[in-house]
């Protein structure tokens, strides 16, 4: 039971140490990005939040083994998809919970600010209709995408968790590479 108390205490600090850094990050770019191109960024971080929702639900559905086959096979990713299986509930905490509550809270703080800085100096009498029309605009796309993405994460759990695997597969292999030159270097 502490062992519980312990992973949601430290969900919870992450996820407050990692919305803080993505706000005041987004916040601090959206302060000298023009209108449309802080739309485009809106969008992009309401596509993660959708991105993440399909990669938790593929892990929540996936099945290992059509993985032990291709890792058998020596197919780059697969061991790193049967570790995404096997972990899901924790894969889904991460990627529906973190991911997704903080790119939600930050899609809506940032159609808020993007408001905002439409607005001007002075405000105008349908200041209250705009901000609630944007947040629920975002929240459509939001919900929509989603409701989207869980039918096809759940028909194409293995090709996401593949793709996912090989992806892990790859970052593994270039922090392996710098970790040599590292090393290396240190041994001289």
């Amino acid at each position: 039971m502490q062992s519980r108390w312990r992973a949601v205490f430290t969900l919870t600090v992450t996820t407050f140490v990692v919305s803080t850094v993505l706000s005041l990050g987004s916040n601090s770019v959206l302060a000298f990005m023009p209108v449309t191109a802080s739309l485009v960024l809106l969008l992009f971080i309401i596509l993660i939040g959708v991105l993440f929702d399909i990669l938790g639900v593929a892990a929540t559905a996936g099945e290992e083994a059509p993985f032990h086959a291709m890792a058998s096979n020596r197919v780059p990713g697969a061991k790193h998809a049967i570790w995404l299986v096997r972990h899901a509930d924790g894969v889904s905490t991460f990627c529906n919970d973190l991911v997704g509550d903080v790119v939600g809270t930050l899609s809506g703080a940032l159609g808020v600010a993007l408001l905002l800085a439409l607005r001007g100096p002075s405000p105008r009498l349908g200041e209250t209709l705009a901000n609630t029309l944007m947040v629920a605009l975002i929240a459509a796309v939001t919900v929509g995408g989603k409701a989207l993405g869980k039918s096809f994460a759940i028909t194409k759990s293995t090709t996401i968790l593949l793709v996912t695997g090989k992806i892990l597969y790859s970052l593994e292999q270039i922090r392996m590479k710098f970790r040599s030159l590292f090393v290396k270097d240190k041994k001289r």
